[in-house]
């Protein structure tokens, strides 16, 4: 018989019977760290560590102390300076706020108190150090840096001033230890006169990595305070996990804990500046003191806080939306002689997520979508609803691409394009099935302009961690050629290429930053990566049994890559599968023998420097018998 070409429509399709994507594609059905191009699918690019750096506390010139962020990544945003042209990466994780600047991490997480202290350290000759502050006022878990301190126990100064400062453990409220990256040597009380800069931890939002639900009698950590006393943990118990918006004033940084307050840092003070409370700057006025997220409108730069305190209020309102005076974010208080105002919005429990989009910001609430557009005096902005059950997964699932809305559902994917809907997508299942909900609030989206990708990271049941798992699985949409694919792979925020960086870049659990698209490994390791093929049925009608004798590859592919093939005589047979048949780029054929009605076939590579992109791959069949 001649040869039959195998072709394969683009995409993964997940939610139907394996047979039944054979029949109406053929598609592809399962995949990872493959993407689509001009329909054909391709090994993704590889990724490698950055290398970040520190300064050294005596020498400020010194950037050789290797640094990874603290806490876990949560939202990133670059841009570049226009008075240096340098650019620029701020960063918020659940514990602090950095800049990076040309590979050197600073660390301007605002402070909540500065104390002078006087000797505060004792050491007993291992890592642990107990430093003494009278009503300190810090929670277990925040942290602490110290500068001035002079050498104590044989942990020189440098150590203790360390630019990354250290993580405290609660003892009582005049003392907690800290862990020295090196032991003591000897039994000693001493440091000089040292200055103890506290970072906004619990109490200002940060710090909580994994949300827990609600733990009935009192809270935090056990045995921390006194008993039958009331915590000093304010406002609640904490449902959501600590999350940043970060927003650019032009070259300066607006950032905002949720549910917290709102803070600013100049570029112009220095690197080595913290933020400050937006609150503290001279003609601030009005500033809410609590807000779930803002951002910033274009073109009208008004400084947009949701899920806020009213105006001349003290609670959050969830629903409520305020904004600042246009071109003044300090500026909060209604005027007859500024454009300050405030909304409330009515559908849905709290405010999720803003986008801003070209023509207006895109307002997602648990439960709708609305749109927010600047109309000018005297009403400055008017709310349209948009639609409703379509809410927004969590505050950084939502991505706007060429005038188009894509978000992350609750149960499916949405698009809004001036008309809302649900996208079709052939793997909606798949993924929601395996969704851990309870962790929806670390979802988020990435773009991926050179190929057109919009993926959207998520925790998965498969996560082996079960106390704080991370997102360790991916589902992306092409969206030039509508096509879906699925894989694995662990960050927790992702930025596109932008300025010098011609290259996205993301970071995982451990604060590690990832250069993506680069060569085809993983970071010096092999990356595994394959896709797999429905069953397609070899004679068309699928009534004769067929022998498979000959397979004639067609692949662009340095390295090798193996080829598996199972045949099947029904679509419930777990089928015959003969191989791996290893290819490179001089296999002309693969010789083989294997007897079905439906065949299907899988292309894997997992050595080092390999790369493949598909084509159409041949078959030599004949007609066959039972025996």
């Amino acid at each position: 018989m001649p040869l039959r070409l195998l072709q394969f429509k683009p995409g993964i399709v997940k939610d139907i019977t394996e047979y039944s994507a054979g029949k109406n594609g053929p598609y592809w059905i399962d995949c990872d760290k493959v993407r689509f191009r001009n329909g054909y699918p391709t090994k993704i690019g590889g990724w490698e560590k950055e290398e970040l750096y520190s300064v050294t506390p005596s020498d400020e010139t010194d950037y050789n102390t290797e640094e990874t962020l603290q806490g876990i990544s949560r939202r990133v945003v670059s841009w570049r300076a226009i008075t240096d042209q340098e650019d620029y990466i701020a960063v918020g994780t659940s514990s602090h706020l950095y800049v990076i600047k040309n590979e050197v991490v600073y660390d301007i997480t605002p402070l909540r108190a500065t104390a002078a202290l006087t000797d505060p350290f004792a050491t007993d000759g291992t890592t642990t150090v107990t430093v003494t502050d009278a009503s300190h006022g810090a929670e277990d878990g925040d942290y602490v840096v110290f500068d001035s301190a002079t050498a104590v126990g044989g942990i020189p100064a440098d150590t203790l001033n360390r630019k990354r400062g250290y993580q405290i453990t609660y003892v009582d409220a005049n003392t907690y230890t800290i862990q020295s990256p090196t032991a003591a040597t000897s039994t000693a009380t001493g440091g000089g006169s040292t200055n103890a800069n506290y970072l906004i931890g619990l109490l200002s939002g940060l710090g909580t990595v994994t949300a827990a639900p609600a733990s009935g009698w009192s809270s935090g950590a056990w045995g921390a305070e006194t008993w039958d006393t009331p915590r000093t943990v304010s406002g609640g118990l904490i449902t959501e996990i600590s999350q940043w918006s970060i927003n650019l004033w032009g070259e300066d940084v607006l950032a905002t804990v949720r549910n917290n307050a709102m803070y600013y840092w100049d570029l112009s003070g220095g690197t080595n500046t913290r933020a400050v409370l937006v609150s503290s700057l001279g003609g601030a006025t009005s500033v809410p003191t609590n807000t779930r997220l803002t951002q910033i409108s274009f073109p009208d730069r008004h400084w947009i806080a949701a899920g806020t305190v009213p105006y001349g209020g003290s609670d959050i309102d969830p629903m409520q939306v305020r904004w600042s005076d246009q071109e003044d974010f300090a500026d909060w208080a209604p005027t007859a002689t500024n454009t300050a105002g405030d909304q409330r919005l009515e559908v849905g429990t709290r405010v999720v997520s803003l986008l801003p989009t070209r023509d207006e910001m895109f307002i997602s609430t648990d439960e709708a979508v609305y749109g927010m557009t600047f109309v000018g005096p005297p009403f400055t902005f008017s709310f349209r609803l948009l639609g409703t059950a379509c809410g927004a997964a969590g505050k950084n699932v939502m991505f706007n691409i060429d005038s188009r809305v894509f978000w992350m559902g609750e149960n499916n994917f949405f698009m809004y394009d001036g008309a809302l809907r649900e996208m079709n997508c052939p793997v909606q299942y798949f993924v929601y099935d395996r969704l851990n909900k309870s962790q929806f609030d670390k979802a988020f989206v990435a773009h991926n302009n050179q190929f057109d990708e919009i993926s959207w990271f998520y925790v998965s049941t498969d996560n082996t961690d079960i106390n704080d798992p991370e997102p360790d699985s991916y589902v992306t949409y092409n969206y030039r050629e509508d096509a879906w694919s699925i894989g694995t792979l662990d960050r927790t925020c992702w930025s596109d290429a932008f300025g010098s960086r011609t290259v996205p870049f993301a970071f995982d659990v451990n604060g590690e930053m990832y250069n993506h698209e680069t060569g085809t490994d993983d970071n010096g390791s092999a990356m595994t990566a394959y896709i797999e093929s429905s069953p397609m049925e070899i004679d068309m009608t699928g009534e004769t049994l067929m022998m498979v004798d000959k397979i004639i590859p067609n692949l662009t592919l340095s390295g090798s890559a193996d080829v598996t093939v199972t045949t099947r005589k029904y679509p419930s047979d777990t089928g015959i599968t003969k191989g791996p048949f290893t290819i490179t780029p001089t296999t002309t054929k693969i010789s083989m023998r294997a007897r079905g009605r439906q065949m299907k076939f899988k292309v894997e590579s997992d050595d080092l420097g390999d790369s493949w992109s598909f084509g159409d791959f041949r078959v030599n069949t004949r007609t066959d018998g039972m025996r």
